[in-house]
């Protein structure tokens, strides 16, 4: 326990003192994770168990507290920034980004308003604006010259979320009772969609069959668009997604648009993953048809060095936006607002209350700057595409997807026993951990590559685990 006043914050010369502590702390583990298994190898309830049932009645020192960072955090901890995480998507971090999210949590302030805190709204629709010109995306959606705009929100399940209750209402503004109206996407389409929705009062969620590359079938969209309407029921929402959470497949986002264009449906493209990759131009083709889109949304969390929460979302005409999420009250109420001259972010999406996220991106995209980040991108679909070459020329494995991306999947042509158990043995070697999923009933690996420490030879190495762990034919 400490000498100090119980009453008493912690002293800014011990703040200062332990904050070079903690930097040192973080310094530590990224430059020695390597040489940490993976994943956690707790079992449930041990972390719980070294956590006293109730908190303490005097203050505990700093440095008692910082300990248990080791003692008790670390044995609990799966390691997502590892150069071995090869699981689910990546959840990149990166130095800067740490820098600007403990500045954001220094300042402390709330931006749900411009006048409540103007850089944080400032700050934001400009970095924004700048990932419309690094991504490619529509001119238009600039909030400084457009009629569009973006905001950042918690994840892509939030932005869709949003998505979701404008174009509701949209429909329901229109005449149609909230029982017909219908929202649309892939087979393939992430499962946080279907939650959304059934959140937002669908009552009718349609699954879209695909191609043989697992992309959306607009025939079979088409078809499903008329037997709904046959039965009076209005389509609302449709989403195409750029890079399914499953396999990477990419719907043809022209086609669905000129669909939904043709019915009036408000359009939301889904780039949770693949988002990021376009700041690299050459693979921009994969977006193709943006100008049909009503709704757009990546994660830089994912994929462009800036640790979650940070999903970027961006609409086309704003006013949609507004008229749905806008609400007033006399404790909102100052000159700024009330004159239409500022953005009020807290009107763009469902929470109230909003940190300053776009603090950490701008910390990344000044520090890496464009270069830095196609660099950083092009390296990982090399190595990706370096991967899927080895995989795809040998005979006991066959690929179960292309790889558009950096995200390779494949399965053992033994079967299911021998694909589970190629995926065991990599996951139990503490070095690389790669998820299973399922496609056309049949267990496949995906291997995505993107961690921020990553290097070839750790591609290179789990090439070998798998050489050396897959049965033979």
């Amino acid at each position: 326990m400490t000498n100090q006043d119980q009453s008493a914050h912690l002293p800014l010369d011990e703040f200062r003192r332990h904050g070079h502590q903690l930097i040192d702390w973080i310094a530590d583990y990224l430059e020695g994770i390597e040489d940490r298994p993976v994943t956690s190898a707790a079992a449930p309830g041990d972390i719980r168990a070294m956590i006293p049932d109730n908190a303490p009645a005097e203050p505990e020192s700093m440095d008692e507290i910082l300990a248990d960072l080791d003692r008790v955090v670390m044995p609990g901890v799966t390691h997502w920034q590892h150069p071995g995480w090869f699981a689910y998507f990546p959840a990149s971090s990166s130095p800067a980004s740490v820098l600007g999210e403990i500045a954001s949590a220094g300042l402390a302030v709330q931006g749900m308003l411009w006048s409540t805190s103007p850089a944080v709204t400032e700050v934001e629709s400009a970095v924004m604006d700048w990932l419309v010109d690094l991504l490619g995306l529509p001119a238009e959606w600039r909030t400084d010259t457009g009629p569009g705009g973006g905001v950042l929100q918690m994840s892509a399940s939030d932005s869709t979320h949003t998505a979701l209750v404008v174009a509701r209402d949209i429909a329901v503004a229109r005449g149609a009772s909230r029982d017909d109206v219908v929202a649309y996407c892939s087979a393939q389409a992430h499962f946080s969609l279907e939650k959304g929705a059934w959140i937002a009062g669908y009552k009718h969620i349609r699954s879209i069959d695909v191609d043989e590359k697992f992309a959306m079938d607009p025939k079979a969209l088409a078809a499903q668009l008329e037997a709904d309407l046959a039965a009076g029921l209005v389509p609302a929402f449709v989403c195409s997604a750029v890079g399914t959470t499953g396999t990477t497949a990419v719907d043809p986002v022209r086609a669905i648009g000129e669909l939904a264009r043709s019915h009036s449906i408000w359009h939301h493209v889904d780039a949770a993953y693949a988002g990021s990759a376009m700041v690299c131009p050459e693979l921009r083709h994969h977006q193709d048809g943006l100008d049909l889109v009503d709704s757009y949304t990546f994660n830089p969390h994912k994929w462009l060095l800036t640790n979650f929460d940070c999903s970027a979302f961006f609409v086309a005409n704003r006013q949609p936006l507004l008229a749905t999420l806008t609400i007033s009250s006399p404790l909102m109420e100052n000159e700024a607002s009330d004159a239409g001259a500022v953005i009020d972010y807290r009107d763009w999406h469902v929470p109230l209350g909003r940190r300053f996220r776009s603090l950490k991106l701008w910390f990344v995209l000044r520090s890496y700057g464009a270069e830095g980040l196609r660099k950083y991108i092009r390296q990982h679909l090399a190595w990706a595409q370096e991967l899927h070459a080895k995989i795809e020329g040998d005979e006991r494995f066959e690929m179960v997807a292309d790889t558009p991306f950096a995200l390779v999947c494949f399965r053992h042509v033994a079967g299911d026993n021998a694909t589970d158990s190629l995926v065991k043995s990599i996951n139990d070697s503490g070095s690389a951990y790669v998820t299973p999923s399922v496609a056309t009933g049949q267990t496949f690996i995906r291997v995505s590559v993107g961690s921020t420490w990553t290097e070839r030879r750790h591609v290179d190495d789990l090439w070998d685990l798998i050489d050396s762990a897959a049965s033979p034919v």
